[in-house]
């Protein structure tokens, strides 16, 4: 504060603070914008400013049923012999989309690609395609469809699910 200033008011610190809330969202954005746009000069920002974006669900996560979308999973799993347990699906889960089926990267060499990783099991488009399972919705951001595709993959190059300990 400059010498004989007057301190600021509450109001005034607070003014400052939305203002300051406003500039960050203006900044994730322009993130968002850029992973979408390929040869958008906001490419440039900051890898955190990218981070800060991956959260931005195009569907609302509230109310969520998440047990509810894993035993309908395995529910369809099942007539379609595609091995994996409650757990090895719920632990996958929690580590890629923290339970948000509407959960994005959008900063991973895949989003770079112009392809990211999308829903509970952060499952990319061609593969979602390539490993879709008869059934289910064609919606990648469907959770069963995006559990069942993830575990048939899983299943395809892992054996299960429950043997995936990492991002695969």
């Amino acid at each position: 504060m400059a010498t004989g200033s007057r301190p600021q008011s509450r109001t005034a610190r607070r003014l400052a603070a939305c203002a300051l809330a406003a500039a960050s969202l203006s900044i994730v954005a322009t993130a968002q914008a850029s992973a979408l746009v390929p040869d958008s000069s906001a490419k440039t920002l900051p890898a955190a400013v990218s981070v800060a974006a991956t959260k931005i669900a195009p569907t609302a996560a509230a109310g969520s049923d998440l047990d509810g979308w894993i035993r309908e999973a395995m529910a369809v799993m099942a007539a379609h012999g595609i091995p994996g347990s409650y757990d090895g699906i719920h632990r996958n889960i929690m580590r890629e989309s923290g339970g948000d089926p509407g959960a994005i990267n959008l900063y991973d060499s895949n989003a770079a690609a112009g392809i990211p990783s999308k829903g509970l099991l952060q499952v990319i488009d061609p593969t979602f395609q390539a490993y879709h399972v008869d059934g289910t919705s064609w919606d990648i951001w469907d959770p069963v469809a995006n559990i069942t595709a993830a575990c048939n993959y899983a299943a395809s190059r892992y054996g299960s699910m429950d043997n995936v300990d990492s991002a695969y």
